[in-house]
């Protein structure tokens, strides 16, 4: 089993990306300090056998990157994605339910496999949303320790945000003026504003709104074939998210002198993506990094939002397993819209794990392990 690294914050500073480009230094805070702990000093810049791997449990998905170093990034050798649903009923009973664990125990299994067949020698395992709001969080962490061998880390919001940041800023697009970046989870969405200025971005302000794509379809139950009370469920999301984005957005800067750039890491703006193209089924190597008009995202989530769950699950790139999450998700992303007007949303496939491999593989160049 590969050791697992610390459980305190990344510095996120340096490292270097999966996509084919010139490595670039990651997003930091002004001021902020890691103590490293010592490797051996006769270590190769990149050793030749080391394999690193990413968990990133989240309130929906679970999620595996195995991955080795290049001198251009990361080459991955290994991944896997698997809906667990791990805070399904959690608005409703403040615990993980024994269903949810077990399928979430499951996919971990099959990741502790990977990480052994693989030979990974350095990973990080962290849980989010999920794990920090339920009461039962720690049994559950526990057990997954028990039966698989993962040390799962309970994150905060602020590394989520810091860690999904550094595993997709390489993709905003360049310009003038701080930009964007936000992250829709399951259990909460993290919104990031960074100023590209200088030669690695700087996060400028942040914060972690409780509101995913399983906690805001399971706060507004509705009669999902009644049209009238669809339109006014999706009125009430909106209504919800746009109250707990209020203090951020009083915060937001007015840009009147360049555009506003954003960039959105989540399984609803890839979705999205992916309809905007009509691709037939979903395409990463064509997502990834595609730049989509606002009025075109904000078109097909009306029309996801209007629509019953029969006409979402036959819909292309969504099915039966997003068809009831989709519609929360369009009402956060609206919401984002609403408060930083880009004409423009890019798009990324990547972010927690991605972070996770730069962090570590930086450590590692840097002969330190934090």
């Amino acid at each position: 089993m590969a050791d697992h690294a610390s459980p305190s914050p990344q510095d996120i500073k340096g490292g270097s990306s999966a996509r084919k480009s010139r490595p670039k230094p990651a997003a930091t805070h002004k001021g902020q300090s890691r103590v490293a702990s010592p490797v051996h000093p006769g270590a190769a810049r990149w050793p030749k056998l080391r394999s690193y791997a990413a968990i990133d449990l989240g309130t929906n998905n679970c999620r595996l990157l195995v991955a080795k170093p290049s001198s251009d990034g990361f080459i991955v050798t290994d991944a896997f994605s698997r809906v667990v649903r791990l805070g399904e009923g959690l608005v409703e009973t403040g615990k993980i339910s024994s269903r949810a664990m077990d399928r979430a125990v499951a996919a971990l299994a099959i990741c502790a496999d990977k990480l052994r067949r693989r030979n990974v020698t350095l990973a990080r395992s962290v849980a989010t949303e999920a794990c920090r709001r339920a009461s039962n969080g720690d049994k559950f962490i526990e057990r997954v320790r028990r039966e698989t061998g993962i040390a799962l880390d309970v994150i905060t919001a602020e590394e989520e945000a810091r860690l999904a940041v550094l595993g997709c800023h390489i993709l905003l697009e360049p310009g003038e003026g701080p930009a964007l970046i936000f992250d829709i989870g399951g259990g909460s969405t993290e919104l990031v504003l960074v100023d590209t200025s200088g030669s690695a971005p700087e996060i400028l302000d942040w914060q972690s709104a409780p509101w995913g794509v399983v906690s805001l379809t399971e706060s507004e139950k509705f009669d999902g074939d009644d049209p009238d009370a669809r339109r006014a469920a999706f009125q009430a999301m909106r209504a919800r998210v746009t109250d707990s984005f209020a203090s951020f957005a009083a915060r937001l800067p007015r840009l009147d002198q360049c555009d506003y750039r954003l960039l959105g890491t989540s399984g609803t703006v890839t979705t999205l993506a992916s309809l905007h193209l009509k691709l037939p089924h979903y395409d990463r190597k064509v997502i990834d990094g595609l730049i989509v008009p606002t009025e075109s995202m904000r078109e097909i989530s009306t029309m996801l939002a209007h629509a019953s769950p029969e006409e979402r699950a036959d819909i292309p790139c969504i099915g039966r397993e997003r068809a009831d999450l989709v519609v929360g998700g369009c009402a956060i992303l609206e919401s984002i819209l609403d408060i930083w007007p880009a004409s423009r949303v890019g798009v990324a496939d990547r972010g927690i794990r991605e972070g996770i491999l730069r962090s570590l593989m930086s450590a590692n160049e840097r002969g330190s392990i934090r």
